[in-house]
Parts: structure tokens; sequence; C-alpha cells
């Protein structure tokens, strides 16, 4: 049996789950998610936890079983708390700055980059260089640090870039004359 799915998810206070045929629906403070699962996996609420259970022992569905049971943890932590990552802005002229829906991203290039802020994600910048991205959907908040991170990533030699906060870059020496 998988050993991430067989473990219960334990329900927190504040935090209400629903399971109707294959559809999870979690609920909190931070506000509401849901999820559709396959018809090889199935939930079931109670008792303030949450079991994940799957049809029969293929190699497939233990794999999806540990995934799904991951999927309904994750939605029941973002409820409660939110998820957030950080990313930090490094070089000479390079910043970047919300204005209404987009986040405007200056990294060396002849024009800002620009882009669109997803639903239900919080993007907020400090001093210009300093990204903070919140969401209850910790799918949203990998995605949209990976497409940000993705206009300039950190390079070796002088570290100019995006990179998240708490990422080191392996610095290497450059080029030495004979």
């Amino acid at each position: 049996m998988s050993r991430v799915g067989k473990k219960p998810i334990d329900i927190p206070s504040g935090v209400q789950v629903a399971v109707q045929d294959s559809l999870v629906k979690v609920s909190g403070p931070k506000g509401e998610l849901t999820l559709l699962l396959p018809t090889i996996i199935q939930a079931d609420a109670g008792d303030g936890k949450v079991t994940v259970t799957r049809s029969d022992d293929t190699r497939e569905n233990r794999s999806f079983h540990g995934l799904y049971r991951s999927l309904i943890a994750n939605m029941v932590e973002g409820v409660e708390k939110a998820f957030t990552k950080n990313l930090v802005i490094e070089g000479v002229g390079f910043k970047a700055e919300v204005r209404g829906s987009t986040l405007v991203v200056t990294v060396g290039f002849s024009s800002p980059v620009e882009y669109a802020i997803p639903e239900g994600v919080d993007i907020a910048v400090d001093g210009g260089t300093r990204i903070k991205i919140t969401s209850i959907d910790k799918q949203k908040v990998g995605q949209a640090a990976a497409r940000i991170r993705g206009f300039s990533p950190a390079e070796p030699y002088k570290g100019k870039g995006i990179r998240y906060a708490d990422e080191r870059i392996r610095r290497k020496e450059g080029k030495t004359v004979a």
C-alpha cells in the first residue's frame, strides 16, 4: 500500500471538508478549493479526518493514491494558512512593480516583461527587488514563481537575475588572462 496514501489527513478546526461522489470541496478561513477525483480513487471525510482509498493495486492506481492524498492535504493546509514563495531580484537596474493586475519586471531586456497575475494569486513587491507570491492553491503559487523566475534566472558569474529567496547560486570564477 502507498505509504503516503494510507496516512489519514487531519482536519484542523475552522476547516470543512465535504466529499460528494468524486468531488472534494475544502473550505476554510482563507477560501474554498475543489478537486475532482478519478473513478479509481475514493475519499471519505469523517471524525475530523479524511481518508483516501483506491480500487485496486495496479502500479498506476498506487501512484494516484499518494498523489491525490497529497493534493487533498495541500488543499486543507492552503485554506487554513495559505502558501507563500519569495523571489529576490539582483542586478543593477533590475526591478519589479505591480500595476493593477500585471507584474512588470525590468531585467535587462530592451523593454520590461509583463506578467498577468493569475486569478486567486496575490503578488506584492517590496523595495522593487523582493517579490512575495501568496495563494491558497499551492500549484498556482509554484507555477507563478517558476514563470517569474524564468524571465531571467540568476546566472552563476555575477548572480544577476531572479532567484528564490532560499536558493543559493553557485558562483563560478570568470575568465583569467594568462
